[in-house]
């Protein structure tokens, strides 16, 4: 067998670094057993998790922000692969972002910025501020008021919604035991509808 072995070289396609050995010359090797990694260097992929209402608006080869979590470094990437099957779980989809660059490395942490959509007459607000999802209290004639909005999209700390009226106030934190008909004392911010 080792006779056999030496007459045969398994070749990469692409020239790289090994980042990864998982046996030793002279190991027994099983049938379909991982020898090691080989990488490219020059040319990563990330993949990022998007929600199935999303899907119809991402499409290969489009372009893709991305920086590092802490904002330091920015990149450029573009969609190479997307999958096609929705995840039962979490009910979305995976997306493959193809990065090239010599400042990206194996292992790094990346946040994808996808343009899925325009939302006109939107604003951005913290999460916190949301009742029930779909609702948000307003300020109307120094009395508190508990509007009907329609959130158009959720991040992690922010939500952007539609469905308020262009100058008006708004609470700029939660309040503690807020309630329709309370009354409070506006402090002037800035702050108008724009596109998001």
């Amino acid at each position: 067998l080792e006779e056999r072995l030496r007459k045969y070289v398994i070749t990469a396609p692409f020239d790289g670094i090994l980042t990864e050995a998982l046996v030793n010359r002279g190991t027994l090797i099983r049938p379909g057993q991982k020898l090691g990694e080989f990488i490219d260097p020059s040319v990563y992929e990330l993949e990022v998790s998007v929600a199935k209402k999303f899907s119809d608006l991402l499409e290969t080869g489009q372009k893709v922000g991305l920086n590092t979590l802490e904002g330091s470094r920015k990149f450029s990437g573009e969609i190479s692969r997307i999958n096609a099957r929705v995840d039962q779980e979490t009910q979305s989809i995976q997306v493959f972002i193809k990065i090239e660059g010599k400042e990206v490395r194996e292992g790094m942490y990346l946040e994808a910025l996808l343009h899925a959509r325009d939302a006109d007459d939107a604003i951005e607000v913290p999460r916190s501020l949301l009742v029930e999802r779909s609702k948000l209290y307003v300020v109307r004639d120094s009395v508190l008021e508990l509007v009907e909005i329609q959130p158009v999209y959720f991040g992690k700390d922010k939500v952007v919604v539609q469905g308020l009226k262009d100058g008006q106030a708004i609470l700029s934190s939660s309040v503690p035991g807020a309630y329709p008909g309370m009354l409070v004392n506006v402090q002037q911010e800035q702050g108008t509808l724009n596109k998001q």
